[in-house]
Order: structure tokens, then sequence, then C-alpha cells
């Protein structure tokens, strides 16, 4: 044997044998006998597809409204497409990056894989892939029905669903490369076990990012066309690409050149050039400096041994609560920060809300052809948007909170200790930031959208009580679908259970804007038309959604409850 070579005798798994035990753990938890099983897939089935139908007929109109426009409607459509793709593309940059950390440095399975005879090429595009699925399967689900309605409206044909496959694969693949190396980059510069130092420089580079992406798009400006000079400057920015250097962009033009009836192949040549060299350089990369990043990372990092002041206030605040729900919260509060996949995921949480925040300032709400009545109604609408940014956050850092447990699990069973005390110190600890954050996002957006009194008041409480529904939801889901021998906390957000505390959460924001729609629609009418509100209308309407909210904090918990004392001891 020559120097150099690797020895024949030792096994040389393959890229299909390393990804292996992750698709026998998904294929074994979807095929698993357990009692209802079929019935919960059905209520997955029919609210994923009611969810879909939902994005799809929104959009569907929207580009049939768009068809119907001579000259400029196909150019608003895929200007429409391309501002959605950039969305997405800084939602899974940020993502992967974020995702890498825990899939290539911090996974159980890496102390097997990196010590075994395994090739350096393969443990790469099988993290590769891992962070890619991990990081990108919920904007692929929310891809399906806006591919599928921009199909349908403009005609794609048989061959439209291979042309999206060819354009979103590398469209996928370009920001896991690209989050991955620069993981793994970060790591190799900070110190050992520095975290906390990597994550908040991801934080700084990924906030700073997002708003100069945004900023360089300008998508308010196509919601005030009468801010151009002329039409002719107004379809020229319609006609030119947001930044041609984006992928997002590429991917624009390849669907729209497609459904268009003017295929242009340049497009799909620079997404797959693009994907192919940035996992060239990806695994070169990987080559160099992986190794020396993975050995700084099982480094044991700084530990104090003694109480620092904030913990000492932070017992002195709780000590009313009494010693056992005292303790419960302050291991709550010291499990969250102790796992860096767990408050890692607050880079993710910081860069939503300044995305949502800018949105929102950029309202055209303000000159000719806006009405009072629009003022205050769009405010109203912005509580959907609000619970969605509150449902995933809760999803993120509530529903895992029973599987977190792990195997500690037999140990709170078998002690003395009520589990109705261990699931309420599980809510609130989750629940106040939670509530502090819903508070602030109602209060800004509202101030910078200069609402009224009355619409500020009601949309300021719905928010703080669909807050307490969402996370008696998260506590509940997450305890009635554990998942207590997972390897990465981000994970369990995307299992089944996640799945159905994410739709349970949409149907709580939907039935709390629908009760409140009918009670604001009238005080705002009689409001404009100088008469008096109808009394009895707004305290149904929003009494019924208190209560809606109530029953979704309540019931869920008194479930949970009854789950855990059915486990074993």
């Amino acid at each position: 044997m020559r120097e150099g070579q690797p020895d024949p005798r030792l096994p040389d798994p393959s890229l299909w044998h390393l990804l292996i035990p992750k698709w026998l753990t998904a294929r074994a938890r979807t095929v698993e006998r357990e009692r209802g099983r079929h019935a919960r897939w059905i209520v997955l089935g029919v609210t994923g597809f009611l969810f879909w139908s939902f994005i799809f007929g929104v959009l569907y109109r929207l580009l049939r409204y768009f068809s119907g426009i001579q000259e400029i409607g196909t150019l608003l459509a895929g200007k429409l497409l391309g501002l959605v793709l950039i969305g997405f593309f800084s939602i899974l940059l940020l993502s992967n990056v974020i995702t890498a950390l825990s899939s290539f440095f911090l996974a159980r399975d890496l102390d097997l894989l990196v010590s075994a005879p395994v090739d350096w090429l393969n443990l790469y595009l099988a993290k590769l892939l891992e962070t890619a699925i991990n990081s990108s399967w919920m904007v692929v689900l929310m891809a399906i029905p806006m591919f599928t309605a921009y199909g349908v409206v403009y005609g794609g044909g048989w061959a439209y669903p291979l042309i999206v496959l060819a354009t979103f694969i590398p469209f996928l693949l370009i920001p896991a490369v690209i989050g991955s190396a620069l993981t793994l980059t970060l790591v190799n510069v900070f110190p050992a076990r520095r975290t906390k130092d990597i994550l908040s420089v991801i934080a700084v580079l990924a906030a700073g990012g997002i708003v100069l992406l945004f900023r360089v798009v300008r998508p308010e400006r196509l919601a005030r066309p009468e801010g151009f000079r002329s039409l002719v400057d107004f379809i020229a920015v319609l006609r030119g690409p947001t930044s041609p250097w984006l992928p997002s962009e590429w991917v624009q033009a390849a669907l729209m050149s497609w459904l268009d009836y003017r295929p242009d192949p340049l497009p799909y040549y620079l997404l797959w050039t693009t994907a192919l060299a940035s996992i060239v350089l990806g695994a070169l990369l990987h080559r160099a400096l992986y190794f020396k990043g993975y050995t700084k990372a099982q480094e044991s990092g700084e530990r104090w041994a003694r109480s620092g002041g904030i913990a000492r206030v932070s017992r002195s605040l709780l000590t009313p609560l009494g010693i056992l729900r005292r303790e419960l919260v302050l291991k709550e509060v010291r499990l969250f920060f102790r796992d860096t996949t767990q408050w890692s995921q607050l880079i993710l949480l910081g860069v939503l809300v300044i995305v949502y925040v800018f949105n929102i300032k950029y309202l055209p709400l303000r000159g000719e052809g806006v009405t009072f009545f629009l003022v205050n109604f769009v405010p109203f609408l912005n509580l959907v948007l609000a619970g969605f940014v509150l449902a995933s956050v809760a999803a993120r850092f509530i529903f895992p909170g029973v599987s977190l447990e792990g195997r500690t699990m037999w140990l709170l069973r078998s002690s003395p200790m009520a589990m109705r005390d261990l699931l309420w110190a599980k809510f609130w600890v989750g629940t106040l930031p939670l509530l502090i954050l819903a508070v602030a996002i109602v209060g800004v957006t509202n101030s910078m959208l200069q609402v009224s009194a009355f619409m500020f008041w009601v949309s300021l409480v719905s928010v703080v009580l669909m807050t307490l529904g969402i996370a008696g939801l998260a506590v509940g889901f997450g305890t009635s679908y554990p998942q207590f021998e997972t390897e990465n906390a981000a994970q369990i957000p995307t299992s089944f259970g996640g799945l159905l505390f994410m739709m349970a959460s949409i149907a709580l924001i939907a039935g709390v804007i629908v009760l409140e729609a009918r009670p604001v629609y009238a005080y705002l009418s009689a409001v404009a038309s100088g008469t008096e509100p109808d009394q009895t209308q707004m305290y149904v309407g929003f009494g019924a959604a208190a209560a809606l909210c109530l029953a979704a904090t309540l019931i869920p918990l008194s479930l949970a409850r009854r789950r855990l004392e059915l486990l074993e001891r």
C-alpha cells in the first residue's frame, strides 16, 4: 500500500450508509404502532390541506388580478415572486448558520462518526444534507402552494413541476453551503466552546444583513406608484432585477420566463454552477478546518461554581412562590441557557422581529385614498402577523420544554412533586418573555401606524390573550407528543406534535380574528358615520374571543397534567 492512500482493509462507508440511520429513524416514527396514530395523520392531512388551500386561494386571486392588467401584470407577478424568494433566502441563510452549529459540532452522533474511518467528503455531504433538510422543510411547505398558484394562473404545463425542482433545489443548497461555511469559520476563529461569542457575531451580521437587504430591495416603492416621476420609471423598476447577484432573482427569472413562454437557459446555468461550485469550495474549507474546529468544540468552557448577583436577586424575587416553585423556575432558566441549541435560536427571533417591524413601518397608510376605516382596520389585521410570530417563537422555546427533560423525567415523575407545579413552571417561564415580546411588538407597530385609542387597546388586550392561549397549546402539545430521545433540541419543533401545535395555533388566531372582526367593523362604521356602536355586539364578540383564548390556555394544561401523571414512575 502506497503512502497517502487509505488502507483497503478498513471499512469505507458510503454517503448513503451515513444517511441510513436518519432515514430509518424518520421512517420508524411514521410507522410506529401507537394508539390514535391514524386519527392524528387524518387531522394533520386535513389541517395541512386547509392551510395550503388558504395560501393558494389568496395567491390565486391576486395573480388572477395581475394577469388581467395589460403590459405590467406579468411584471408585477414576477416582482412579487422575487420579493417572496428574497425573504425565503434570508430565512434559509440564517437558519442554516444556526442549524449547522448543531449538525456539524454539537450532534450526538459526531462522537462516533468523527472517530470512525469515514471519508471526510462523505461526512461533509451527509451533514450538509442534514443541515439543509432541517433548515428548509418549512420553506418548502410554504413554497408548494405558491408555486402551484403561479403554475395554474399562468399555465405552466406538465413540465412545470420539473422546472420548479430544477430551480428550487440549487436555491436551497446555496444558503446551506454558505451557512455551514460561515459557522465553520467562526468556530475556528473563536476560542473553544465560546459559542456565545460566535452566535453574538452571527446575530449582528444577520440583523445587519437582513436590514441592508431590504433597504436595497425597497419593496415599499411598489406600493406607492405615485412616487415615481412617470409610468416609464415604474415599469423600469418592475422590469429590472431586484439584485442580479441573488439566487432568488435567478429562480424568479427562470420561472417567469417559462410561464411567459420564453424559456431562458441562463438562470438555470447560474443556479446550478453556483450551487456546485459552492459545494466544492465548502468541501475544501471543511477538509482544511473541520477537524481543528471540532476539536476546539469538544474542549470544556469556562464555568464559575459561585453564584452571581443575578442569581441572588432572582432567588429573592421568587421567594414568595415558595421553595419548590422557585427552584423549578430557576431550573427552567438554567436549562434554557445551558443548551446552546436552544438559546441560540434567540437570533432567529431577533431577526424575525426586525423584518416584521421594518415591513410595518413602510406600509402605505398615509396619503390620498387612505380612509379612517383602512388606517384602523389594517392594524387589526396586524394581529394575524403578530400571532404568527408568537406561534413560531412558542414552537421554538415553549413546545420543547417537556422533551428537554429527557431521561431525567423519571426522576421528576418519581418524586413527591405534583406534575401541576412542573407544568405551570414551564408555562410561566416561557410565557412571561413571550408576553413582553407581544406587548412590545404590538405597541411599537401601533405607534408607527398611529392608530386610534380604541384599536390600540383592542389589539393590545387581544395579543395578550392570544399569547396565553398559544403558550398553553405549546405546553399541552409538547407534553402530549414528547421527544425525550432527540439528539438536537432544534429538531423538536419539526416533529409531528410540532406541526399539530402550529396548526392549532393558526386555528386559535383565526378564531380570535373572526370573533372580533364583526364588533371592530361595527365600531369603526359607527365612528365613521357619527352614530353609537352596538354595545351588545361588542360584548358578545370580545367575550367569545376571550373565552376561546382562556380555553386554549387551561384545557391543554389540564390534559398535559393527566398525561404526565399516567407516565410510569
